[in-house]
C-alpha cells in the first residue's frame, strides 16, 4: 500500500468514526460522553492529524529520493 493510499484510508476511516460518534452523541449526552469525547475522540483526531502530516512529509521525501535516483 502506498503512502498516499495509507493517508486516504486513515482519513477516510477517521471521518467514518467521527460520523458514527456524532450519531452516538444524539443518544448519549451526559458528562461521561463529554469526558469520552475529550479523552479519546479529540486525542484521536489530533493524532491522526499529526500522522497525516508525517505521511505527507514521507511521501515528499520518497518522491525526492526516486527523482534523485533516476
Amino acid at each position: 500500500m502506498s503512502m498516499g493510499a495509507s493517508k486516504q484510508r486513515l482519513t477516510g476511516m477517521t471521518r467514518e468514526l467521527l460520523l458514527k460518534w456524532d450519531q452516538t452523541k444524539e443518544h448519549w449526552q451526559d458528562a461521561k460522553s463529554r469526558e469520552f469525547e475529550q479523552k479519546y475522540i479529540t486525542e484521536l483526531v489530533a493524532g491522526v492529524d499529526k500522522a497525516v502530516a508525517v505521511i505527507e512529509q514521507l511521501d515528499k521525501l520518497a518522491a525526492k529520493i526516486r527523482s534523485d535516483c533516476e
